[in-house]
């Protein structure tokens, strides 16, 4: 499921014409209420009990019987219908169950609601909940299913440290993330940022509240950040541009 998209962090950056003065550094938390991560998985019936799954890294099919199947990156998954409008997906590597997520189907099939539980490497739970709209005319769960709402239960902060003479540090403990940037236009490997080998990210500064990121792999655009700081200084906003996706993400945060 593309949760992970929450997992990016989206590699925030401050402006200013030196860090030290930067009104970004401090420590700031999510805000999930006023945030809006959109979220598509699809799923398509093979016949009988066999389902396609596509939560946005590729398709996966398996038998829905609640045994682990084979499944991309080396995990093995599983999915079954416990109840008539509840099923239970589980995805497991190396032995170990990493991800729980139990599914509910409103009375009428129009909407479902994603109870989405991860188990992080240093053992925390990430808990997200998610409902989805129907927006084809398929039956049960089979659909393209579009987020209308998400909420993120488990708490997630991010520190904003100088960098060198003109750069900041962006640090996320949940997933340990460290980004650090320079704020001259130029691009630079994204190392730590995830997207392997070929990752290039630059920042440009608009005004004094106000940067334009942006993140390319092998040369080819992958995301387009605005970062704002609001006024008053307590609130940033990042709005996520994906190449390939029509709705951005809205990430707020509020200073601690």
């Amino acid at each position: 499921m593309p949760k992970q998209v929450l997992q990016i962090m989206a590699l925030f950056l401050a402006a200013g014409t030196s860090s030290a003065q930067s009104p970004f550094i401090g420590t700031w938390k999510f805000d999930s209420a006023r945030s809006r991560t959109p979220d598509e998985m699809k799923i398509q019936r093979e016949g009988g009990n066999k389902y396609t799954f596509n939560f946005g890294a590729g398709a996966e099919t398996i038998v829905a019987d609640g045994t682990f199947q084979p499944a991309l990156g080396g995990t093995l998954l599983s999915a079954k219908q416990v109840a008539p409008d509840t099923w239970i997906i589980k995805r497991k590597k190396d032995g170990q169950v990493g991800l729980k997520a139990t599914w509910k189907l409103s009375q009428d099939g129009g909407t479902l609601t994603d109870y989405y539980r991860e188990v992080k490497p240093d053992g925390s739970t990430l808990s997200l909940d998610y409902v989805y709209q129907r927006t084809d005319g398929g039956s049960g769960i089979a659909a393209d299913w579009q987020s209308i709402k998400e909420i993120r239960n488990t708490p997630l902060y991010m520190e904003v440290k100088a960098y060198d003479d003109d750069g900041l540090s962006f640090i996320t403990p949940s997933p340990q993330r460290t980004e650090n940037v320079k704020l001259n236009g130029e691009d630079y490997s994204a190392d730590g940022s995830g997207l392997g080998q070929g990752a290039k990210i630059s920042a440009r500064r608009l005004d004094q509240h106000h940067l334009v990121i942006s993140h390319k792999y092998r040369g080819e655009p992958t995301i387009t950040e605005n970062v704002e700081l609001s006024s008053d200084l307590k609130t940033l906003t990042i709005t996520l541009h994906f190449t390939g996706r029509h709705k951005p993400s809205v990430m707020v945060y509020q200073r601690q």
